[in-house]
């Protein structure tokens, strides 16, 4: 069954923005009365029946509960990865992609010193996160922060209550020997619930890392190879999803 993003929940009725009503209109071709899913993208998911269809603002009513925040929000594993946008918006791109897919929390980017990239637009990849959202049939769609400088970032670490979840653990990745690190997941603690630091293809500055070890980021290690930057950051989101199992 098609699964459809709607933030705007009212009365029961479920508005669907213009690119997924162009979606249901013209490229599915739904009509008037058929089934579909819809998620608000904070845990809840319904069935609904579209009322009526427009390329520009399709309604769907809701028939009936099919998941409820309320009732996974528990379970839900909080991580928060912080990573420095690739030089290759692709590679970020795939990043998105596949960390959603993996349930990944929330998302920000870094602009660091070694950073080949410092600007970024956040309109498509927010795009990106509601499609793979939707392939991978969740009802979560994941926090996307506006990027920022690195010293911001801690800034808004120290201030705690920043971002939308509150990380019981904080880390950073880094390649240099300046610090002792252990592995990331030998250093996860349940529930898990944590923030990730990924610094870009220079790595973190030891300035930076000696930075982050002031707002009590542990430096961790993410196993014996070096990791481009794109999966050093996914590899930090499958890292929570299989602890514990």
């Amino acid at each position: 069954m098609h699964l459809f993003y709607a933030p705007t929940i009212q009365n029961e009725v479920c508005l669907l923005s213009p690119d997924e009503s162009l979606h249901c209109t013209k490229v599915l071709r739904l009509q008037v009365g058929e089934e579909v899913l819809v998620t608000d993208g904070i845990g809840n998911m319904y069935l609904c029946t579209l009322e009526s269809l427009h390329p520009k603002g399709t309604t769907a009513r809701i028939v009936k509960f099919v998941q409820s925040a309320e009732t996974t929000v528990k379970e839900r594993k909080y991580i928060h990865i912080a990573v420095a946008p690739t030089k290759n918006i692709e590679r970020l791109e795939w990043f998105l992609e596949k960390a959603t897919e993996l349930g990944i929390s929330e998302i920000s980017f870094i602009f660091c010193a070694h950073s080949e990239r410092n600007m970024i637009k956040t309109e498509r990849l927010q795009k990106i996160l509601v499609s793979a959202m939707k392939q991978s049939q969740q009802a979560y769609l994941p926090i996307l922060n506006e990027p920022v400088k690195y010293k911001d970032f801690l800034k808004k670490i120290e201030e705690k209550n920043s971002f939308s979840g509150s990380a019981q653990q904080k880390f950073i990745a880094y390649c240099g020997n300046e610090y002792p690190k252990k592995d990331l997941f030998t250093e996860l603690q349940k529930p898990v619930s944590y923030l990730l630091l990924v610094g870009p293809e220079g790595d973190f500055s030891p300035e930076e890392v000696a930075q982050a070890t002031q707002v009590q980021c542990l430096p961790v290690s993410l196993g014996n190879t070096r990791l481009r930057t794109e999966t050093a950051a996914l590899y930090g989101v499958f890292v929570g999803n299989v602890y514990g199992f």
